[in-house]
C-alpha cells in the first residue's frame, strides 16, 4: 500500500475542529481520494488499473478525498455493494480542474448569483460541489465541513482513465483499522495521512469557502 498512514490521535492534534477543509494526502503532483463499489468493479479497476466493466460512464460519480467521511458513507466498507474500498491517486491537476469547473449542488445566497442563474449552471456544468458534516471515526457528526465532488460526462471519461494515477484496493486496510474502531480503541488506529488543501489560487479558493 502506497498511502502514508499516521495514527489517529496524533493527526487530530492538528486538523481544524470547524469551517471548510479539504482535508486530504496530497503533493504538487497528486491527490489521493476514495470511493467504494460492489467487488466487481472494485476488482476490475484494480487489475486493469482504469474504471471500466461494469462501471457506468452514465451516472455521476462522487469522489471524496477525505478518508473519514468516506468511512462514514459506505460504514467503513460494511454497507452493501461497497465493500470494495478504493484509494485513488489522482493528478492534482485534474482535481483542481474539476474543482474550477463545478457548480455547488445546492443553491445559497451566498454565491452571488440569483437561483435562477444558478440552475443555468446546474444545467450547464457537469462537476457538482458539495459540502457536508464531516465525521469522527464512530460516525459522530463535526463542525468542520468535507468536501465530495460528482462527476459526469467528459469529466467521468477522463476520470476513469486518463486523470489517474494509480487505484489500490484498501479494504483489508479498512477492515482492520475498524476493529480499533468496534473496540473503542482510538489510540490504535491508523489512517491516511491528511492535512487541509489550499491552492495557489486565490479565486478558486474563495470560491470553494476555504480558509
Amino acid at each position: 500500500m502506497e498511502l502514508k498512514l499516521k495514527k489517529y490521535r496524533e493527526q487530530l492534534q492538528d486538523w481544524p475542529e470547524k469551517g471548510h477543509h479539504i482535508m486530504a494526502q496530497y503533493d504538487d503532483e497528486k491527490i489521493i481520494v476514495y470511493q467504494s463499489y460492489r467487488k466487481e468493479i472494485g476488482g476490475f479497476a484494480v487489475e486493469n488499473q482504469y474504471f471500466g466493466g461494469a462501471f457506468s460512464l452514465e451516472r455521476m460519480t462522487w469522489i471524496k478525498p477525505n478518508f473519514l467521511w468516506m468511512m462514514y458513507r459506505n460504514g467503513w466498507g460494511r454497507k452493501e455493494d461497497q465493500e470494495s474500498v478504493l484509494a485513488i491517486h489522482l493528478k492534482m491537476e485534474a482535481f483542481k480542474k474539476y474543482l474550477e469547473n463545478a457548480v455547488y449542488s445546492s443553491y445559497n445566497e451566498r454565491l452571488g448569483i440569483s437561483r435562477e442563474k444558478w440552475q443555468d449552471q446546474v444545467k450547464e456544468s457537469s462537476v457538482r460541489l458539495q459540502w457536508d458534516p464531516d465525521h469522527d471515526p464512530f460516525g459522530n457528526k463535526l463542525e468542520r465541513r468535507a468536501i465530495q465532488i460528482g462527476l459526469r460526462n467528459d469529466f467521468v471519461k477522463t476520470f476513469t482513465k486518463e486523470d489517474l494515477i494509480l487505484i489500490e484496493d484498501i479494504s483489508e486496510f479498512v477492515k482492520e483499522q475498524h476493529q480499533f474502531v468496534l473496540n473503542d480503541d482510538l489510540d490504535q488506529l491508523i489512517l491516511p495521512e491528511e492535512k487541509s488543501l489550499l491552492f495557489d489560487d486565490e479565486d478558486l479558493n474563495k470560491k470553494l469557502r476555504l480558509k
